[in-house]
């Protein structure tokens, strides 16, 4: 249960601290003074949105944190043990924001995210609005509710969770299926062009080893020829150069330019003869090969089709060859995708069926129980010939829906002999006021939460009714915490504990003030509610009264 909440600088509470006890806690105080902000700060502690501009003004950020006390509450203890957060039997939670609009939240001590504040704050307490009455007409809210009552939150998010993951992959298959055709007819191209291309089978380097090759064949008459012509002048110019050497051995001077003279013939002799080797050599190792000719030939014009089938340039092939390759394996794994999910599908669908076909006895049977103990409410607030009845009717088609298989709708007939409908068809505001607190105080009633918040739930009702909401939610606080927020004196007299909130204001600034109200001071706010500004000794022996009857109930 909540035991303390310390507020700081938030809207126009400049310091607040209150300690609270079990029982049933009601929060008074006139309109406008702020009775709600006490619960508009616990929010932000239990993981709703901050907003900067509650920041009190001329300061630059609130702070706010909430104690409870865990003594009886073993899901929050487990929650926090499986997160190494557990610090005994007291769980603290703390929220900053800033001006700036920053905000940080700390769970005992540790900095957590605001989901984790939420996610906990689920399990410490359970607020339910001023404005609940109205949020009770929409369908999604109603189906909320039952399932709460039921105890099948887990069970119906499971569901939900299910269904939704088989919503994703079925999309995902009807995509895959959808384009099957197209993506066949491109399976059969590709594995036709790999084939072609495998059968090709050409090798790293082979294409300019070939177009050397095919140059040198197709060139090789001209080449011998030319090469046996280098021969014969090789021939003529070193039978030239003996000559010319054997006539300067000859010459009978001995002087040094006939001597060099005779030894570069010599030398030119020698070489000439090298080079008609070399040639000879050459000549040897041209190939006039007309067969060879014609397989290089033919292995080209093979390469060039297919580069130009493909309007890719011939030494681009293999690479060309390697894409193509992947894009079909690709395409292969599309069916194998198409495979597993089809397997998947199933399994999902068979744990929707599962899931949901429990789920769906659980709410015929909650729906009964609440139909059956909400009207025992209804009747108590002068609402006797009301009927108050849930209906479930089954979803069309037979896919899986993230809110199960029906759906639930409150419906309500306010005169006998007349046919329920739905709510928001025939609950005027009063009317639509009690049923929703007839159906919160039976909820609640139901939750295994410690605490429980009513914001202004009593709005739209007063005398004879308003007495038997309040003793509704004392009756609730013998087994939880109930915190108040009321404007009725009749409810407000019921409390265990009762704290009076006030508006202070001066020329510079407002700020509200939280007091504990005991013996004649609560008699006097009481008193206040009943007959306004104007205090009479009537008023006050009326408060005395209601309080000393509360006492005794």
């Amino acid at each position: 249960m909540l035991t303390h909440i310390s507020i700081q600088n938030y809207t126009i509470v400049e310091a607040l601290e209150m300690e609270f006890s079990g029982g049933m806690t009601v929060i008074t105080g006139e309109t406008g003074a702020g009775k709600s902000i006490m619960l508009d700060a616990l929010g932000l502690c239990l993981g709703d949105r901050a907003d900067p501009k509650a920041v009190r003004h001329g300061t630059d950020r609130a702070d706010i944190s909430a104690c409870f006390d865990l003594a009886d509450n073993p899901a929050a203890r487990d929650w926090l043990g499986r997160r190494d957060l557990l610090q005994g039997e007291e769980c603290l939670l703390r929220r900053v924001v800033t001006a700036e609009g920053r905000s940080r939240a700390y769970i005992n001590g540790s900095a957590s995210t605001v989901q984790d504040c939420a996610e906990l704050g689920g399990l410490l307490i359970d607020i339910h609005s001023q404005h609940a009455h109205q949020s009770l007409l929409r369908k999604g809210v109603q189906r909320q509710l039952l399932d709460a009552f039921a105890g099948q939150r887990e069970l119906a998010r499971g569901v939900e969770k299910t269904a939704s993951d088989w919503l994703r992959q079925q999309r995902e298959l009807e995509l895959l299926t959808g384009a099957r055709d197209e993506q066949t007819a491109r399976a059969q191209l590709l594995a036709y062009q790999v084939e072609e291309l495998d059968a090709l089978a050409l090798q790293e380097g082979e294409l300019p080893e070939l177009e050397a090759e095919l140059k040198q064949l197709a060139n090789a008459e001209d080449i011998l020829r030319s090469a046996h012509q280098a021969l014969e002048l090789c021939e003529e110019l070193a039978s030239d150069s003996r000559r010319a050497l054997h006539l300067m051995e000859d010459d009978a001077h001995a002087g040094s330019a006939a001597g060099n003279a005779r030894e570069l013939l010599d030398s030119a002799a020698i070489q000439l003869q090298e080079a008609r080797s070399e040639i000879q050599h050459h000549i040897d190792a041209v190939e006039v090969n007309p067969e060879r000719l014609q397989e290089v030939e033919k292995r080209l014009e093979a390469i060039y089709d297919i580069a130009r089938k493909h309007r890719v340039k011939p030494e681009n092939l293999a690479e060309l060859h390697t894409q193509l390759a992947e894009e079909a394996g690709a395409l292969a794994g599309g069916g194998a995708r198409i495979e597993e999910l089809q397997a998947t599908l199933a399994e999902l669908l068979a744990r929707y069926e599962a899931d949901a076909g429990k789920l769906s006895k659980l709410r015929v049977g909650a729906a009964r129980k609440l139909e059956k103990e909400a009207g025992k409410v209804l009747a108590t607030l002068a609402m006797e010939h009301c009927r108050f009845e849930i209906a479930l009717p089954r979803r069309e088609g037979g896919a899986p829906h993230p809110q199960g298989r029906e759906e639930v709708e409150l419906l309500i007939s306010t005169n006998p002999g007349s046919p329920a409908q739905p709510l928001a068809k025939i609950a005027s505001g009063g009317e639509l006021s009690r049923i929703s607190l007839a159906v919160q105080v039976v909820t609640a009633s139901s939750s295994a939460l410690p605490c429980m918040v009513f914001d202004e739930v009593d709005v739209g009702i007063g005398g004879a009714v308003a007495e038997v909401v309040g003793r509704l939610l004392r009756k609730l606080a013998a087994d939880t915490q109930v915190l108040c927020v009321t404007h009725l004196p009749q409810v407000a007299s019921q409390g265990h504990q009762h704290l009076q909130v006030t508006k202070i204001s001066s020329k510079q600034s407002a700020h509200t003030e939280m007091v504990r109200l005991d013996g004649e001071q609560r008699t006097e706010e009481v008193a206040r509610m009943l007959g306004g500004v104007k205090m009479t000794e009537q008023t006050l022996a009326h408060a005395r009264e209601m309080l000393a009857q509360a006492e005794e109930s």
